[in-house]
């Protein structure tokens, strides 16, 4: 009967000790979870003592918290990434803005010869057109950017529209000094696409290549797998191969400073539409050139595939 006693004294003893140690445990992981709460240490909670049924309950808390830390890192960057647009935003529209005004200033001088006062005239007539243009950039692309910028499905010949848009671009292309190399292969097959759309990326290559290339450019478009090809490239100094990644992002420019000649949303515009239309775009740094490469599925390709 002692030992009875004995032996019941013990297990009372253990058990009382297990439960000691368990309030222990559970207690820490209360501690590690407000000290996660207030981010001052850890990013799991683990228990001091093994017990499988309270165990498997923080492994689903330490889930839910991994859930959490990455919606907060990802918050924190969309957060940052939205202050770096509106700065950006903000410095783009000030540039054309300053400029404005600061003609205006010189036009109220009474004494401004009539030449001078046409001429001031004329630059507050481009800085206010480059302003109305990048406002429908922020626009367009924030529509594309929301699912909000219909396109129509048509056939699109790609060689008639090219060609149409180079020919209105000739005088630019002299006046800039590039040596052009076009070769537009013939009967090609028309491409899925919406017409303006096609246009608008091709005007905003284009524009691109003139406002930050030199020297040589070639345009190509050919067939090649069952896909139609646009090829543009022209030598540049202003990239480098860390940017190459970069240069369809949202307000990406090489213009370091911000001069105003770039707000990094042309090529961004262009690859928001080629991706609506099922258009494989490609950018490479090879040497001094620059090379952007579109890759549109032909409507025969397309109808195989059906």
């Amino acid at each position: 009967m002692l030992i009875l006693c004995i032996l019941l004294a013990l297990a009372c003893i253990g058990l009382g000790f297990w439960a000691w140690a368990q309030r222990r445990s559970l207690r820490s992981a209360a501690r590690q979870l407000r000290a996660l709460e207030e981010n001052q240490s850890g990013s799991r909670v683990r228990l001091a003592v093994p017990n499988g049924s309270a165990e498997a309950l923080l492994d689903e808390v330490n889930r839910l918290l991994e859930l959490r830390q990455a919606d907060q890192s990802a918050y924190r960057q969309r957060e940052k990434a939205l202050r770096q647009q509106i700065a950006n935003v903000s410095h783009d529209l000030r540039t054309p803005l300053t400029s404005i005004l600061g003609y205006l200033q010189l036009l109220d001088d009474p004494g401004l010869a009539e030449e001078e006062r046409k001429e001031y005239l004329s630059v507050v007539e481009s800085r206010a057109r480059a302003l109305q243009s990048l406002i429908t950039s922020f626009y367009d692309l924030s529509r594309l950017e929301g699912g909000e910028y219909p396109l129509r499905r048509e056939p699109v010949e790609l060689r008639a529209t090219l060609a149409g848009l180079l020919a209105s671009f000739y005088s630019d292309f002299t006046d800039k000094g590039f040596d052009m190399d076009v070769e537009l292969a013939e009967n090609l097959p028309p491409v899925w696409g919406d017409p303006a759309a096609v246009l608008r990326v091709y005007t905003n290559l284009i524009r691109n290549a003139l406002d930050h290339g030199e020297g040589r450019m070639s345009i190509r478009l050919y067939l090649e797998k069952g896909r139609v090809v646009s090829r543009f490239a022209n030598q540049t100094r202003e990239l480098t191969a860390e940017d190459v990644p970069h240069v369809f992002d949202r307000f990406f420019t090489s213009d370091k400073m911000r001069t105003g000649r770039n707000t990094g949303l042309g090529l961004a515009i262009v690859k928001a539409l080629a991706d609506q239309m099922g258009c494989r775009l490609e950018a490479a740094l090879e040497e001094d050139t620059f090379c952007i490469v579109l890759s549109w599925p032909a409507v025969r390709e397309i109808n195989a595939a059906v």
